[in-house]
């Protein structure tokens, strides 16, 4: 098994909070994690029908058969649960990591989280495989682009399995409508979504334009706003909003879209193979979207919020990210291999024109990670590790 990042992280929260709550999008290994980390908890799954009875039936009861606490797989299917859980933290002695939650469908996990257990868990993101994770389990092959084209989602690399590609991505396309997203919106408008899906993947990285969305799929854009909330809610894009700072030069309003996992984005894309990829005009944007989702990974992995934003000013000058972490460090990506000094000039303008200790990188597709002029060019292989 390939041991997550998140594991530490995990760990750190259950020893402060009653309860923990592991969310992320479907198939990024959230039960796994769970199993490995409270290996003496036990482990109870709400897809069990008769214990899912059981539970609604009577919610504080079925919990009292875990003194220790439990393991609840798909605890979303049993909202009950989380009133009797927040009774039981709030009445008994405090007991850290009595609790681990998970669960599939976000909406439902999040919503019972924020009405019942605020301020008494812990919650950790956990998203697909990081690069970091393949490089430390000695996975990681030498070309970039076979993660730009097949993700990071676990059951890819699983080796006890032998899922293709495509058909993997299908059904986890139509797993996630048909489970996530039908009772969310107007059955009629299925269609519709999947569409929706289909004309994100061809905007990745760039800012979003609900009118124009809107004239692709068909439904008014108050309607395409509703639904990207549903794709963000479920970890299947993440907005990146303008950078706020004392530039005064940041006039754009609006976020970038992107794919959480660009072997996703480029399903969606009807790409066929990597070769195919090299010479789509979607190639850079792809690149772009592993980027930042290494970014992603590299923060939720220890329990921090993302804290990536973008900038872009009146006249069209852009930096791709902007990390305001331990440090503020302004990023530009770029699809080429070779450590080119004219790839840093947007990051150095950034830098001359912050002037507060900003610092520059450039992530790129080479295998040396290096200075080049006082810029960081980081190797693919190091996105997300060394910062």
């Amino acid at each position: 098994m390939i041991k997550r990042k998140a594991y530490n992280a995990l760990e750190r929260l259950a020893k402060q909070f009653p309860v923990v709550a592991i969310t992320g999008p479907r198939q990024s290994g959230k039960t796994t994690l769970a199993k490995a980390a409270f290996p003496q908890k036990r482990y109870v799954s709400m897809d069990d029908k008769n214990l899912r009875e059981i539970a609604l039936s009577n919610p504080r009861d079925f919990l009292k058969a875990f003194p220790d606490g439990a393991v609840i797989d798909e605890a979303q299917k049993v909202p009950e649960l989380f009133d009797a859980i927040k009774l039981i933290v709030d009445q008994e002695a405090y007991s850290p990591g009595k609790y681990i939650l998970t669960g599939s469908s976000q909406f439902r996990l999040r919503e019972n989280i924020s009405d019942s257990l605020a301020g008494r868990i812990g919650i950790i993101k956990l998203l697909p495989f990081s690069i970091e994770e393949l490089k430390e389990e000695g996975l990681l092959s030498e070309d970039a682009y076979d993660y730009v084209f097949n993700g990071f989602y676990p059951p890819l690399y699983d080796r006890t399995k032998n899922y293709l590609r495509d058909d993997w991505f299908e059904n986890y396309i139509d797993t996630y409508i048909d489970l996530d997203v039908k009772d969310q919106i107007n059955p009629s408008n299925v269609n519709a979504f999947r569409k929706l899906l289909q004309v994100c993947a061809t905007r990745s990285g760039q800012l979003v334009n609900y009118d124009d969305i809107s004239r692709n799929i068909g439904v008014s854009a108050v309607t395409v706003k509703a639904w990207l909330s549903i794709l963000e809610a479920s970890y299947i894009i993440h907005f990146l909003e303008p950078d706020s700072n004392n530039l005064g030069k940041s006039v754009v309003k609006t976020p970038k879209l992107y794919f959480v996992d660009q072997g996703l984005m480029c399903y969606l894309l009807r790409l066929d193979s990597k070769e195919e990829l090299l010479l789509d005009d979607h190639k850079g944007a792809a690149v772009e979207t592993m980027a930042v989702s290494e970014l992603l990974k590299s923060r939720y992995n220890t329990g921090k919020k993302a804290n990536l934003t973008f900038f872009r000013d009146k006249n069209g000058f852009e930096v791709d990210t902007i990390a305001d972490w331990k440090h503020t460090f302004a990023i530009e990506v770029k699809s080429n291999s070779d450590a080119e000094k004219k790839m840093s000039s947007n990051v150095q303008k950034y830098m001359d024109l912050r002037s507060d200790g900003v610092k520059g990188k450039v992530y790129y597709l080479g295998d040396l990670t290096c200075m080049v002029n006082g810029i960081q060019y980081v190797s693919w292989k190091d996105w997300g590790i060394d910062i």
